[in-house]
């Protein structure tokens, strides 16, 4: 597969770890794809909270809040750049918002957490700190090595879907009953 079809295709995707996946920061993780070129890939995963919330985290940045956000979790998006946030969200544009696909947005400057703090902000929305990140054709060789599946993006997944079972229904969407996967995967 060329690397201009793997980039068209995995830009605004959902990569899912396989069980084959040692790497205990990706273990049953779902991963949104948000760049992927000739330079590399940037994904922020989908499914590991951490602790702390909203309000805690505009408290530490000095953003007053008119809005009660205890509920909103804070995800990690990945191993790199865990002092870097990201907003993942479905609609508006922000200082620095960047269009993934017809559905979904990324917004990395601070006046987002500005609009959600006075209950301004997109419907939809996930914190994020850090992120996942591939130097040039590291992503092809893992999903050639069967360490990732990759599905279409799913609104359902990413806003309705409890974290804890985000992983077994991104596998599910496959058709497969993520509890028959084995380590083993192999080509035929």
């Amino acid at each position: 597969m060329s690397w201009d079809t793997l980039s068209e295709n995995l830009i605004g995707q959902f990569l899912i770890a396989t069980p084959s996946l040692n790497d205990p920061n990706f273990s049953k993780t779902v991963t949104l794809i948000c760049e992927h070129n000739e330079f590399g890939s940037l994904g922020l995963i989908i499914n590991r909270p951490i602790e702390g919330n909203l309000n805690q985290l505009l408290e530490e940045l000095q953003i007053a809040s008119d809005e009660q956000l205890e509920s909103t979790p804070i995800l990690q998006g990945g191993p790199v750049g865990t002092e870097r946030g990201f907003v993942i969200h479905n609609q508006g544009a922000w200082k620095h918002t960047s269009q993934i696909n017809d559905w979904i947005n990324i917004t990395t400057s601070k006046d987002i957490l500005e609009s959600i703090s006075n209950g301004m902000g997109p419907d939809n929305c996930l914190l994020v700190l850090g992120y996942s990140g591939w130097g040039p054709g590291q992503l092809e060789s893992e999903i050639r090595t069967n360490s990732w599946l990759s599905i279409p993006f799913s609104d359902e997944i990413l806003f309705n879907t409890p974290f804890q079972h985000r992983w077994e229904k991104s596998i599910g969407s496959l058709g497969i009953n993520a509890q028959n996967l084995t380590e083993e995967i192999g080509h035929a």
